[in-house]
């Protein structure tokens, strides 16, 4: 429909007008095959977009250094606050595990209260949780502060994703989008470990707490520029997240503990059955209620389903071998916290290389190749491992590090978009959550496994228990690459 008017002559007084005005210039050329934007209006929703996403990257940055800097700054914590290992793993555990389960449904809150709101109540529950652990006197208030940052790091994470989801509409400019807001977090957790070096030698590991203070502030700032989310309607469901939080801690509880304790005791055997019968409980819960958390139909789909396994096999790599070679390279080979982080500098340049490169190839090969040959380099970076002495030359141990950052970085852009296009957007919570807590359940796992393996005589740090961790998530990564390969579309 036609909307300039009719064509007539000027009054009088019109013409006068347009006698004495200038002549107008002529209207600017346009590009061949360019349509022209509206003036005055698409640069600024392209800068709120820019907002939305540095805010969601920021986020999703602080709250996933914070797991790989803690690692580097284990060791002091010990020293510090009297903790042995399984203090130890339960100061990584504590903050992953509650991570993995309030996610479910943090994603269904970032869906109902709005993604940017239920963002910046995570972002300030985060900063407040982190001064807490920078002011832990024992042991036990450090872990309890690390729970605290879990559940706030839980709506952290699908709901920056959420943002960005609804920042852009474009599915081309949401896939770079995504790419970029993965890229940020595998630089983060490749980074983390040299931060947490610097941090811990220069002032202390409570630093390495205190950094996330002034993040927040940063982040909160630049919310206040982002338009308000939509909300959907989720449902609250209790029922499904209490099984999940006892499904998940009395997992760990088994795995952590059955090191220690012995696998047989008593406490494991309780805490493997609670772990049992909650997955049970929670089946039922949400196959009953009437808006679960967690739609059980999502899992059945292959295309969900898939990612959600390839997430936690990933995960269980990265988490468990950034934990491993952080407390090998300290305790087995006596390097200072610096020394340890530095080891993980040439793995952070190749992590940023191969994100900004995996979006491309899975646009020109597909993201089925992408995802599978990220798990296969993954598990031959796991066997790659296996040699590692107290007196392998450090070079070597570089060399052999590149392989474990290659593999994730690789997969995980592709993975995160896949999923994102396989869910609507009034689903992208929920999803992302879903997504997520698969990945923090895996790394959790993870850590326990070793960290059980890795306690040999006397607390010494064992190398027969570290090749079995390492052959174990090599075979978890190679299963669930065969999964991706004949069970996953090719485009």
């Amino acid at each position: 429909m036609r909307t300039d008017p009719a064509p007539c002559m000027p009054a009088p007084a019109e013409a006068r007008d347009r006698r004495s005005s200038p002549p107008a210039l002529p209207p600017r050329q346009q590009r061949p095959g360019r349509p022209a934007a509206p003036t005055g209006e698409r640069p600024t929703v392209a800068r709120r977009d820019g907002v939305a996403l540095v805010a969601a990257l920021l986020g999703f940055t602080v709250i996933t250094i914070d797991v790989s800097a803690v690692n580097i700054a284990l060791p002091a914590i010990g020293t510090s606050l009297d903790g042995g290992m399984t203090g130890l793993q339960w100061v990584v555990d504590a903050y992953t595990l509650m991570f993995a389960a309030l996610m479910l449904s943090a994603g269904a809150l970032a869906d109902r209260a709005g993604a940017r709101r239920a963002y910046a109540w995570g972002v300030a529950l985060f900063t407040l949780a982190s001064l807490g652990c920078a002011l832990a006197p024992g042991i036990g208030v450090l872990v309890g502060a690390r729970v605290a940052q879990g559940g706030a790091a839980a709506v952290v994470m699908p709901a920056s994703l959420a943002l960005i989801r609804q920042a852009y509409e474009d599915p081309r400019a949401r896939a770079r989008a995504i790419a970029l807001w993965t890229v940020g977090g595998s630089v983060a957790m490749a980074a983390g470990p040299v931060l947490g070096g610097l941090l811990t030698e220069g002032a202390g590991w409570r630093a390495v707490f205190l950094i996330n203070m002034p993040v927040g502030a940063v982040i909160l700032g630049l919310l206040v520029r982002v338009p308000r989310s939509a909300r959907r309607s989720a449902a609250v469901d209790a029922g499904g997240q209490l099984t999940a939080v006892l499904a998940l801690a009395g997992l760990a509880f088994a795995v952590i503990e059955g090191g220690h304790l012995g696998w047989t005791s008593g406490p494991v055997l309780t805490a493997a059955a609670l772990a049992v019968a909650s997955g049970c409980a929670f089946r039922v819960v949400e196959a009953r209620h009437r808006r679960p958390m967690v739609p059980l139909e999502m899992l059945t789909d292959r295309r969900v389903a898939v990612p959600l396994a390839v997430g936690f096999a990933v995960n269980a790599a990265f988490y468990g071998g950034i934990f491993l070679l952080g407390l090998y390279c300290q305790q087995l080979r006596g390097m200072s916290g610096i020394e340890a982080g530095l080891m993980f500098v040439p793995m952070s340049a190749v992590v940023t290389a191969t994100n900004l490169v995996s979006p491309r190839l899975a646009e020109r090969i597909g993201r089925r190749p992408v995802i599978v040959a990220g798990q296969l380099i993954f598990a031959g970076a796991m066997f790659a491992l296996l040699p590692l002495a107290a007196h392998t030359p450090v070079w070597l141990v570089l060399v052999l590090l590149l392989p474990l950052s290659v593999g994730g970085a690789l997969a995980v852009p592709a993975l995160t978009a896949l999923l994102m296009d396989a869910v609507p957007g009034e689903r992208a919570g929920t999803a992302s959550g879903l997504l997520n807590s698969f990945r923090q359940t895996g790394g959790a796992l993870a850590v326990a496994l070793f960290g059980g393996l890795l306690a040999g005589p006397g607390g010494a740090f064992s190398l027969p228990g570290m090749r079995i961790g390492l052959v174990a998530v090599a075979a978890l990564l190679l299963a669930t690459a065969a999964l991706s390969r004949f069970s996953l579309r090719r485009g």
